[in-house]
């Protein structure tokens, strides 16, 4: 997968050249994985510096590998550290699915906004429920799914912790199907010349899990949101 998250390429290079254009100096992605959407916005802003910080050394690695290869090693750097453990602040903030390692979405959005620079920008991507969506069989959908807001509510959360909404969007269908199906690829590609492998019945139940879970459970009711926000200037 190109990115953790629900996200074409055409959607991502929207999102990368939109972020660009508001010339930030530096861009802090917390929860980065491998930073690919990072990358795109510090190739996009010829002045900038990135740093990237997660805790998944693999994840990491291949970030840093990816920057070596675009000729951006001097401009962006990957950390293997908690996000709530950095202490500067950033023009950019991106935080896409990390969420949970605040505590939620309101506990995220209130958090971040210590990192956002005044007159700065935090894209925020997080998932979102559909209350009103008719799902097969509930008892297939993660518990906290049904905690997650509306696209609507996400927003008021962000304008009472202090944000003024830039732009609002959600990921379609097809790349919420896209992403899943990628999800589940590695698993079932490995399965098809591994069956007699011990660890085989663990991992068809897994991904076996997984498909119930998304095409019985939460699929009509799970989406999610790209927020870009920004902290007003002082």
């Amino acid at each position: 997968m190109s990115f953790n998250a629900p996200l074409s390429e055409a959607h991502a290079n929207d999102l990368a050249d939109r972020l660009a254009a508001a010339a930030p100096k530096d861009a802090l992605d917390i929860g980065c994985g491998w930073g690919e959407l990072l990358l795109r916005v510090v190739e996009r802003a010829p002045s900038a510096t990135g740093l990237g910080v997660d805790t998944d050394d693999r994840s990491l690695e291949r970030g840093r590998e990816a920057a070596r290869r675009r000729g951006l090693s001097d401009r962006v750097t990957f950390l293997n550290t908690e996000g709530e453990k950095v202490s500067q602040q950033a023009d950019l903030v991106i935080c896409i699915g990390a969420s949970h390692a605040f505590g939620g979405t309101a506990q995220a959005l209130a958090a971040l906004m210590e990192f956002v620079r005044p007159g700065g920008r935090l894209l925020f991507g997080d998932g979102l429920w559909d209350a009103s969506a008719v799902v097969e069989n509930r008892g297939l959908v993660w518990e906290d799914m049904f905690e997650l807001p509306d696209l609507g509510a996400m927003v008021d959360l962000a304008v009472a912790a202090g944000y003024r909404p830039l732009f609002t969007e959600t990921s379609s269908t097809e790349e919420l199907d896209h992403f899943e199906s990628r999800y589940l690829a590695d698993q079932e590609e490995w399965l098809m010349t591994h069956a007699s492998h011990p660890r085989a019945g663990e991992i068809r139940a897994k991904a076996d899990e997984h498909r119930q879970r998304w095409l019985h459970g939460y699929r009509p009711g799970f989406g999610f949101a790209y927020l870009t926000l920004g902290r007003p200037a002082a």
